[in-house]
């Protein structure tokens, strides 16, 4: 779990709900979507990112996600939600979310969301400010 956490430093620890689980005992495949909402509101948060849509009305939309199911997941469990950041453009970034689960000691689901930032006063797309910009580089994934 170390090592998950030093790869993966902006994480949240989501415990497992026991109505999360469906008729074949496991967490359902769309509770995961809300795992990942989750760490990205914490991920949003912690860089800022909302802090000034009332006044701006831009604010991130998201227009694809994907998750892949590797191994399933029951309750009793915490799952650590790890995030990271890639393909930074003018507009967009995308999210990239690993679940690990503290009961089976390896990471269970993946998962990706792509983020466009968007004027809500307008209806159209928006640019990165330059501060998210800088943020987002901080979290940037590095190629090995």
């Amino acid at each position: 779990m170390e090592d998950f956490i030093a790869t993966h430093p902006i994480h949240i620890r989501i415990p497992v709900a026991w109505g999360e689980m469906d008729a074949l005992q496991h967490v359902n495949n769309a509770v995961y979507f809300r795992y990942f909402e989750t760490a990205r509101l914490d991920f949003f948060n912690q860089i800022n990112l909302l802090e000034d849509l009332p006044k701006t009305g831009i604010g991130p939309v998201l227009s694809e996600a994907n998750a892949r199911y590797k191994r399933p997941v029951t309750f009793p469990d915490t799952l650590i939600v790890g995030v990271t950041i890639s393909d930074i453009a003018a507009d967009r970034f995308t999210m990239h979310y690993t679940a690990y689960s503290e009961a089976q000691q390896t990471v269970t689901t993946i998962g990706w969301a792509k983020v466009v930032m968007f004027n809500f006063k307008t209806g159209k797309k928006a640019e990165l400010s330059e501060p998210l910009l800088v943020a987002l580089k901080q979290h940037a994934k590095t190629e090995d």
